[in-house]
């Protein structure tokens, strides 16, 4: 049985790298799970192995591609299903100038035709899913017809997944963060998205924070992409295995979640220092700072992980420190609310 997209963590440029993905698949085992954008470029001319060598464990997991050449995505496909990714997803979202002085990104939005011949290309390469990530308009289009038509021109051709980022990219004069802040969402638009092309698989994404918007989106479409509340409060996935996979099994702890991570951070620091890539402790560790948002301490977790003598040390314990300093925050804080009860009013 294919594994579902029904919920998803974004591919997000510095963050979502195979670091990111392990710790985010110790807490959740059906989110599906994507690579930060890898350039058509970069394959064909960079370090093949270091820009796609990811851990068994991920699965599932999809490539993220950047390029409007179709051999050359065909090309990058083929690698990406070589190394073992569930799916090849082509980036028509990302409104940053360099991959705007690519042609590529949102820009291939306004050339449907193009995207098509592309996505044409990489599945008569590949046996795997080839998906696209694209925006709802690019600049002062605001018309629904654009993005149906869009979508309509690219399923053509063979795609059938479709992950929309809500909002219009604006090309000149929006940094990529307020690309993903300023312009407004317009969610009504992927449902309409669902209603006019049932056969499709929808996915949304764009400023979605909470369980209550998952499950309210999921009465509209196929399924939910996080982007930064997932990065940021990582541990919001502990139940989702549960609540939208159906899997009752065991929820790891947040303690749990960090003894799991730490033989792959020993092991990951050895490998890159034999390599001379000189990995840095805080190259992981710092995709785990929201582990305990929420929690009373978690700002004395994130100030112990932020410890640049102790990161300097190079060693993963760090992160049963920063867990110690949570527990002892919050047994400071029940002593607290015994010697300093809140004040209570008398009705009359």
């Amino acid at each position: 049985m294919k594994p579902s997209r029904r919920i998803s963590v974004a591919p997000m440029m510095d963050w979502s790298d195979r670091h990111c993905r392990l710790f985010h698949r110790h807490i959740s085992r059906h989110t599906w799970l994507y690579t930060e954008m890898v350039t058509t470029g970069s394959l064909l001319h960079g370090d093949v192995a270091r820009q796609l060598d990811f851990n068994q464990e991920e699965h599932p997991v999809a490539l993220q591609l950047g390029g409007s050449d179709p051999a050359e995505l065909a090309h990058s496909a083929k690698l990406g299903e070589q190394w073992g990714y569930d799916e090849i997803n082509l980036n028509c979202g990302c409104p940053s100038e360099r991959v705007q002085k690519g042609s590529f990104g949102a820009c291939l939005m306004s050339e449907p035709t193009l995207v098509a011949d592309c996505v044409k290309a990489m599945r008569d390469a590949v046996s795997i899913d080839v998906t696209v990530k694209h925006r709802i308009g690019i600049d002062d289009v605001q018309s629904y017809d654009f993005v149906r038509d869009f979508v309509g021109t690219v399923a053509d051709a063979g795609c059938s997944t479709f992950v929309v980022h809500a909002r219009n990219a604006i090309l000149k004069g929006f940094t990529p963060r307020e690309n993903r802040e300023i312009p407004p969402l317009k969610y009504d638009y992927a449902y309409q998205l669902k209603k006019d092309f049932p056969q499709l698989e929808i996915l949304i994404n764009g400023g979605i924070k909470t369980t209550a918007e998952i499950d309210l989106h999921l009465q509209h479409v196929d399924g939910v992409m996080l982007g930064r509340e997932a990065y940021h409060n990582p541990y919001l996935m502990a139940n989702f295995d549960a609540r939208y996979y159906g899997d009752d099994s065991p929820v790891k702890t947040r303690e749990e979640v960090i003894r799991a991570m730490l033989p792959y951070i020993r092991q990951q620091l050895i490998v890159h220092y034999r390599d001379g890539r000189g990995l840095k402790l805080n190259g992981i560790t710092r995709h785990m700072l929201g582990l305990t948002m929420g929690m009373v301490g978690a700002r004395a977790f994130r100030q112990t992980l932020s410890d640049t003598k102790k990161l300097a040390l190079g060693n993963p314990d760090i992160l049963l420190d920063a867990l110690l300093r949570v527990e002892q925050s919050a047994q400071d804080h029940e002593m607290h609310l015994i010697t300093h009860p809140p004040h209570q009013t008398l009705s009359t």
